[in-house]
């Protein structure tokens, strides 16, 4: 299939475009997009020539047209780089007797109600959209336009059109950020979201030879105030030095905004330092904390050296050993039905197989490294996140 996509290296093309070449080369393995292989991507931005264009629109099976003028200098510009712009595509595709398909992407703002009733951007949009559906009528083109509300991920750029750009540009720089109104809500898509969505589409008209024309929506669609998405974004920032991972279920707004946070940060950013307790045994450090989830940490054991003997009411724990060798005791506190002891069970871990081992609350545990030279390194999951005020950990002796 060819694919031609205009504004293909702002915010929503750059995203298409790596999706596709994904696909293209055999990166991106999901079977149901294997039929848009082979595949030939005509990348269209402002540095591509009218000669470019016109080879392009002579051979394009489909096209995303995502090109636009939102921020111009005067406001002629925007007719000119959205409404003209889409007259002239169409009059190339119709000079080679083309009707491929056309995926618009347009605005909110081209429904000029509400908050956008004077929206120069939004007419200008909203004449692109009529202006392709006439065609589409009289040529029988299928064309489809989304109306895009606020769209956020990676890639976007800062101080430009989206505010979740800027607020995690400002914040991951250390920069103040600026909100007039806390509690005005936004509509927003995930780029991902829009990405799969058109990926659909791609795939459909492969499969079928044709699409409905028609407005198409996103989903899903978040709704977030401006002093929400703020809240969060601190806590993501504030992360390196609390350790703790928010709530992020599946398909989340919170999992997708963290993602988009993440490909904020300055380089310097991508490094931190864990607090390390260090004693003759050995050392240890708290690495994740969740909310909900429990924490995960990281011990290293010395040879020769035993950590543990002791026991939780409530607290339960995951080891695996990532290098090195361990031994793990556990015994059940309490004696049994006959007043004595309850037996010592032992787990022999290494790094040559790795298996995991659980300690239940009441029972005391120790971790031993056998070792004459190597340290044992483990990872340890805990069910709750460590509370110093109430460390539920009781000494006794395995």
């Amino acid at each position: 299939m060819n694919i031609l996509i205009t504004g293909a290296k702002g915010f929503i093309g750059k995203n298409l475009v790596k999706a596709l070449e994904n696909i293209r080369d055999n990166k991106d393995r999901r079977e149901e997009f294997s039929c848009l292989r082979p595949l030939t991507i005509f990348a269209c931005d402002i540095d591509t020539t009218d000669e470019e264009l016109d080879q392009f629109t002579s051979k394009a099976d489909l096209v995303v047209h995502l090109a636009g003028i939102n921020r111009p200098k005067n406001d002629e510009e925007f007719l000119k780089g959205n409404r003209d712009f889409t007259k002239h595509l169409l009059e190339l595709l119709e000079a080679h007797n083309n009707i491929a398909p056309v995926l618009l992407s347009s605005s909110i703002q081209a429904t000029l109600e509400g908050p956008y009733q004077n929206s120069l951007y939004g007419n200008s949009k909203l004449q692109s959209e009529l202006f392709l559906l006439e065609e589409g009528k009289q040529s029988g083109r299928p064309v489809v336009i989304y109306r895009f509300p606020n769209v956020f991920g990676k890639w976007c750029r800062p101080n430009y059109n989206s505010a979740v750009a800027t607020f995690c540009h400002n914040i991951s720089h250390g920069l103040p950020v600026t909100i007039s109104d806390e509690n005005h809500e936004m509509n927003l898509v995930y780029i991902d979201d829009i990405v799969l969505d058109i990926l659909e589409l791609l795939r459909s008209f492969a499969q079928k030879g044709t699409l409905d024309s028609g407005y198409r929506e996103v989903k899903p669609v978040y709704k977030a105030t401006l002093g929400e998405i703020v809240h969060l974004l601190n806590e993501f920032h504030a992360s390196r030095k609390t350790l703790q991972i928010p709530r992020i279920k599946d398909n989340s707004f919170e999992k997708k905004l963290l993602s988009t946070f993440e490909g904020y940060l300055a380089p310097d950013d991508f490094i931190y330092d864990l607090k390390e307790n260090k004693d003759e045994r050995g050392n240890f450090a708290e690495f994740i904390k969740t909310p909900d989830r429990g924490q995960v940490s990281l011990n290293v054991v010395k040879p020769h050296n035993t950590k543990g003997n002791h026991w939780h009411q409530s607290k339960w724990e995951k080891f695996v050993v990532l290098s090195g060798k361990a031994i793990i005791k556990q015994r059940k506190i309490g004696l049994d039905e006959n007043g004595e002891q309850y037996p010592i069970k032992e787990y022999h871990l290494s790094d040559e197989r790795y298996q995991v081992v659980e300690t239940p609350p009441g029972y005391t545990h120790s971790l031993h490294n056998p070792s004459n030279e190597d340290p044992a390194v483990c990872a340890i999951w805990c069910n709750e996140t460590f509370d110093p005020e109430n460390p539920d950990t009781y000494f006794e002796e395995v």
